[in-house]
């Protein structure tokens, strides 16, 4: 296959989703899991700066980039539901073992197919995927709580506030020392999805099903110490949604964690793509060995 991507889709579920894929199949895989309020698409220059040594595989969650987007009626849009379909999307590929990288919503699903079988986790790159409530930056967390714990006209306006350009830009920029690095072309394909119409439900309901993540911390937490999995923290220090106190709590549980701090924010790959690049290079290079 080579270090070509591969842009293609698969029926998970009686759901299309869509993947971006490069690399031998017979290489160590590699799966890459975004966040909110993106896509694969965030991964579309670390795709290939992996492809010559790894099976690179990122798909879309479902309502998310090119994936298919059912009504509320038709999908329960919680964080089960999401890892039930990248489950299946990896079965399908016949992808047993893997490594991932977790950013954002991507850690939640990420630790949950850990959860389910953590021999399949090989090694894991989180990058603002948070699993721990020192990850948590105010004010930004009390909104969305005060919304998951009381969702009403009041408690919702904020988090509608969180489906706008300014704070979709604002995701990219924040805590980047020089913006100009960061494409725009992130946050305006980032809108243009999250201005479909019914949308902005989606994105309610998965705030709303937030707090089943924390939830699951000390079952993660009890993950990390029973398998004492490799872990890369390529954390943007910067970010004032999960700040680097999520990225060196690792440590606790994970004595040998790599942490290192990037001075970026939230979509650090978009300012520091080759620091982050080469740290995962000699990461993988150690511990898949």
């Amino acid at each position: 296959m080579g270090s070509e991507v591969h842009h293609r889709t698969a029926t998970v579920n009686g759901l299309e989703v869509f993947y971006r894929e490069a690399g031998d199949p017979q290489a160590p895989a590699v799966v890459l899991l975004h966040g909110f309020p993106t896509s694969s698409h965030m991964f579309r220059h670390l795709i290939p700066a992996l492809a010559d040594r790894y099976h690179v595989i990122a798909p879309d969650h479902i309502g998310f980039g090119q994936s298919a987007m059912p009504t509320l009626q038709d999908f329960p849009y919680t964080f089960d539901a999401l890892t039930e379909v990248t489950a299946g999307l990896l079965q399908h590929l016949g992808v047993d073992r893997f490594a991932m990288y977790v950013q954002d919503y991507g850690a939640p699903i990420g630790w949950r197919l850990a959860l389910q079988d953590s021999d399949r986790i090989t090694a894991i790159i989180t990058q603002n995927g948070n699993a721990y409530e020192e990850g948590f930056v105010k004010p930004f967390w009390d909104g969305v709580f005060a919304y998951t714990q009381n969702p009403n006209p009041d408690t919702e306006a904020p988090m509608r506030g969180a489906l706008t350009p300014e704070i979709t830009r604002w995701q990219y920029v924040n805590g980047v020392a020089d913006p100009s690095l960061v494409s725009p072309d992130n946050w305006v394909h980032d809108q243009a999805l999250l201005d479909r119409p019914g949308n902005d439900e989606i994105q309610l309901k998965l705030f709303r099903d937030y707090p089943t993540n924390v939830d699951l911390y000390p079952q993660v937490h009890q993950y990390f110490r029973d398998s004492r999995v490799p872990l890369l923290a390529v954390w943007g220090a910067n970010d004032e949604i999960f700040g680097p106190g999520g990225a060196t709590a690792f440590g606790r549980d994970l004595p040998d964690a790599e942490i290192h701090l990037i001075e970026s924010g939230h979509f650090a790959l978009e300012s520091h793509l080759h620091t982050i690049t080469e740290h995962i290079r000699d990461f993988l290079g150690r511990v898949l060995a």
